[in-house]
């Protein structure tokens, strides 16, 4: 894929032009007809709370060393990916086009849908589960989703925490809903019910 081709703007193929290209294998079609209205925020780090590694694109990519630490033992064999990636400081990754089905959401249900992942593209942010966020990464997730919503159907936002509740609890409490719905300026309905009235932890 080449950027500079004529009428090549943001989007090629569901991949977005501003973010570092990673093929992930594991992905596949989404239903016929479902509508990417989703957005489901997630938060990654491994081994966990510690950050700056490349241990999740490994992890997303089946190319993780579980030998490296005890903690990736129960990794082992797990094929799962995201659309995109965040790091601490703002960089973005993506491992599979937006038009394809990533493995992100699990077992899932969303307003009365299940199988979160047919509808939705989700995005990791580098964090530790209840944890607090950087402000480079607030600003890539605020582009990326402007970005999205300019290209698919998008009209609700909402954690991984939202869609699997009592089985996730990611992004958690130290996830600043209220900033990202400001800088987006997207109305309250678009986000899940009750976060942009609570404090952060």
């Amino acid at each position: 894929m080449t950027w500079h081709e004529p009428g090549i703007g943001l989007w090629h193929k569901g991949w977005y032009r501003f973010a570092r290209h990673l093929t992930s294998p594991n992905y596949g079609a989404r239903p016929e007809g479902a509508s990417i209205d989703l957005l489901v925020v997630h938060s990654i780090s491994l081994p966990p709370g510690q950050f700056g590694g490349d241990q999740v694109q490994r992890l997303f990519t089946n190319t993780l060393n579980c030998e490296e630490d005890p903690w990736f033992e129960r990794l082992r064999g797990l094929e799962v990916s995201a659309h995109f990636y965040i790091q601490r400081r703002g960089e973005l990754w993506q491992f599979v086009s937006c038009d394809q089905r990533a493995w992100h959401a699990g077992l899932s249900t969303f307003n009365g849908r299940d199988n979160c992942n047919d509808f939705s593209i989700g995005i990791e942010l580098e964090g530790l589960e209840g944890d607090s966020f950087e402000f480079a990464q607030y600003e890539t997730l605020w582009s990326l989703c402007t970005a999205i919503a300019q290209r698919y159907p998008v009209t609700q936002i909402a954690g991984h925490e939202h869609v699997a509740p009592g089985r996730k609890y990611d992004p958690g409490s130290g996830f600043d809903w209220a900033t990202l719905q400001r800088a987006l300026g997207w109305p309250p309905p678009c986000f899940p019910s009750g976060v942009l009235e609570k404090p952060r932890a």
